[in-house]
C-alpha cells in the first residue's frame, strides 16, 4: 500500500509541475487582468499542494527507514 501511495503523490508533484507550466503560459498570453488572478492562484495552489506532497513523501521515506 505504501508504494501505492507513493506512486499517487508523483503523480500529484506530475500534475504540480504542468499546472505550473500552464500558469506560465497563461500569463505571457493573458488578455487581461482577471485571467492574471485566475493564474496566479494557480500558480500558487500548485506550490502549496507540491510541498505538502514532499512533504508526505519524505515522511514515508522516514517511517520506512530502520532505526539504529
Amino acid at each position: 500500500m505504501p508504494e501505492t501511495a507513493n506512486k499517487n503523490l508523483e503523480k500529484v508533484i506530475a500534475l504540480c509541475s504542468e499546472m505550473l507550466e500552464l500558469a506560465d503560459l497563461g500569463d505571457h498570453y493573458r488578455p487581461d487582468d482577471g485571467c492574471g488572478v485566475v493564474f496566479g492562484m494557480m500558480r500558487d495552489s500548485a506550490y502549496k499542494i507540491r510541498g505538502l506532497a514532499k512533504d508526505e513523501l519524505a515522511r514515508h521515506e522516514c517511517r520506512r527507514k530502520p532505526i539504529t
